[in-house]
């Protein structure tokens, strides 16, 4: 929201975009946690653009053919204040490892209030401890596989293979 992001679906999509920026921070760290309120049961437009600009890393490999974002962990926390957390977390999750990200287990945390009421997460009170909990699996397993896969990256696909990768192309 702070930047002028274009949408699009390449590292740069000119004009001042300020994408690049934030992709160079990205590719920097080993883990990009995604946040997002709900609304309508669906992740936010600025989540969804996220998730756009990400596909291009499908075309960007390093020079052993892997994605640059392999190695890269990835973990998802949603609030709102409806229901479909479990919806929203399973598209972020599933964009994030289609484009290379590595989710670790009990990889996502979230609080939702009240269907229909106006309470916001910062002015709920008291959080129930499952809300907790999760979050701290969240960052625990998130540093963890992020050191193990520090230590021991994946392979390089074989010798004369397209990088590994998701296919968009029909079956």
């Amino acid at each position: 929201m702070d930047h002028d992001v274009r949408f699009g679906v390449s590292t740069d999509e000119g004009g001042g975009d300020g994408w690049p920026a934030i992709r160079a921070k990205l590719l920097e760290a080993q883990i990009l946690v995604i946040a997002t309120p709900i609304w309508l049961g669906q992740p936010s437009s600025v989540c969804k653009m996220v998730l756009e600009r990400l596909d291009a890393e499908l075309s960007e490999t390093d020079a052993e053919g892997r994605l640059l974002t392999y190695g890269k962990v990835a973990g998802v926390a949603v609030v709102g204040n409806e229901d479909g957390a479990h919806h929203t977390i399973g598209q972020v999750q599933q964009a994030l490892n289609e484009v290379g990200f590595t989710c670790p287990a009990a990889g996502a945390t979230y609080w939702v209030g009240e269907a229909l009421h106006k309470t916001d997460y910062v002015d709920a009170g008291p959080k129930p401890g499952t809300t907790g909990r999760t979050t701290k699996a969240l960052a625990l397993n998130s540093a963890h596989l992020a050191r193990l896969l520090a230590e021991q990256p994946y392979p390089p696909p074989e010798a004369g293979s397209a990088a590994v990768g998701p296919s968009h192309q029909p079956a």
